[in-house]
């Protein structure tokens, strides 16, 4: 691997790939990305490896790591003081930090590793609860702030994209928000074990996500609370297709006891996120057979009586259209989003949008009354979950008639 560069302030993004859920159990880890970024959120580095784990490779139709790459990859024990290096004295990140963290510690367990101190850590999944609403996903995250995310399950991929997520964050709440918790992270005492090169991933197919995947990036928050989001995000991971293994069963289980959700919120969390799956499936106003099959699957997965989905499927979802833009008018303090490259600088229209009272932000949310698009036709991220929510989207000359 490239040279570790001296430890110091910033983020360490981290994303792993795994054989299952159960971090503390037989579960381990396959591959791991780790991103440096400064203090301002500014990427200055990456770094990956696959890791062999001496067990079989659990979903491989999902993180696409072949038995025949992993038998040429290091241990957990002969990365883990290169890793260490790379994760002192910065604030560890991930999208749903609560499943890397713990992957983090048992595997550093394993290899007898304790730093000193313990590890400050940030979930991007969290922030986004608080500063986004809606979808907790890394994908429908991501879209509302146009960054990339090709090639999803991939390491080096969620790890990149979950570091732009933080950037984009930290840009939208200003450094001194951050400057406690940088403080906060000690540095770690070194690893005395082996170091062997790390092995990164070779020719990775195109991930084709399915049905239920792709809705599911798109099913809003449902929970009441972090630790009932972070048990969402793990039901979604174990449904990728549409079969609860035991190991997973446990693991959701597992989930449960720790974070203290009794039965009957589990019961509530599966029905109101079934009824999001219901209300996307009916968004475009039919529902396939294999979008009700899927539905169906899913009831039974999660033990929701089919009735409840049959009953739900035979009522369409009166979805809400935008209105178009003539139908109404930005007042002070309206929130609006700009997308696309424009032909005037981005910073320009900005500053116009200020002088009229209007509030620019870099995200779609629900609270967004507006999005000006290089292209009202666009495909960006932002303008899907803007049609997503309903907001109208208008063209560069429609503020430029209005407000140039």
């Amino acid at each position: 691997m490239s040279v570790i560069p001296t430890p110091s302030s910033g983020f360490a993004t981290i994303d792993f790939e795994t054989t299952g859920f159960h971090a503390e159990g037989t579960d381990r880890a396959i591959e791991i990305s780790v991103v440096h970024s400064e203090p301002d959120g500014t990427i200055t580095g990456q770094w990956e490896t696959l890791i062999n784990p001496g067990r079989d490779l659990g979903r491989q139709d999902i993180h696409g790591i072949s038995a025949r790459e992993i038998l040429r990859a290091p241990q957990f024990s002969h990365i883990a003081a290169d890793l260490v290096d790379l994760l002192s004295q910065r604030v560890v990140v991930a999208h749903n930090a609560s499943f890397d963290m713990r992957f983090l510690q048992a595997e550093l367990g394993r290899a007898a590793y304790w730093g000193g101190v313990p590890f400050v850590s940030l979930c991007t999944m969290r922030l986004a609860r608080t500063h986004l609403g809606g979808s907790t996903t890394l994908a429908d995250c991501c879209a509302a702030f146009d960054i990339d995310l090709n090639g999803g399950h991939r390491a080096a991929v969620d790890a990149r994209a979950t570091a732009e997520l933080l950037g984009a964050f930290v840009a939208s709440t200003g450094l001194s928000s951050w400057t406690e918790l940088l403080g906060s992270a000690e540095r770690l005492a070194p690893h005395a074990g082996e170091r062997h090169p790390w092995l990164a991933r070779t020719g990775v197919e195109e991930y084709s996500p399915s049905f239920l995947e792709r809705i599911v990036d798109r099913v809003p928050d449902i929970s009441d609370s972090d630790e009932q989001a972070e048990y969402v995000a793990l039901v979604e991971r174990c449904l990728l297709d549409r079969y609860l293994s035991e190991h997973e069963k446990n693991a959701l289980v597992a989930h449960a006891d720790r974070t203290g959700l009794g039965r009957a919120t589990v019961e509530r969390l599966h029905r109101d996120y079934l009824s999001a799956l219901v209300r996307i499936a009916w968004s475009d106003g039919v529902v396939t057979e294999d979008e009700r099959d899927d539905l169906l699957a899913v009831a039974h997965l999660l033990e929701v009586p089919a009735e409840v989905v049959l009953d739900a499927l035979a009522r369409p979802v009166e979805v809400a259209e935008a209105a178009p833009a003539e139908a109404f008018a930005l007042t002070p303090g309206d929130i609006v989003v700009l997308t696309g490259d424009m032909a005037r600088p981005r910073s320009e229209w900005e500053k116009r949008l200020r002088e009229h009272g209007f509030t620019p932000k870099p995200a779609v949310t629900k609270a967004a009354r507006l999005v000006i698009a290089a292209d009202p036709d666009s495909l960006s991220g932002k303008a899907r979950k803007a049609r997503d929510y309903g907001i109208p989207i208008v063209g560069e000359a429609w503020l430029a008639e209005r407000y140039a």
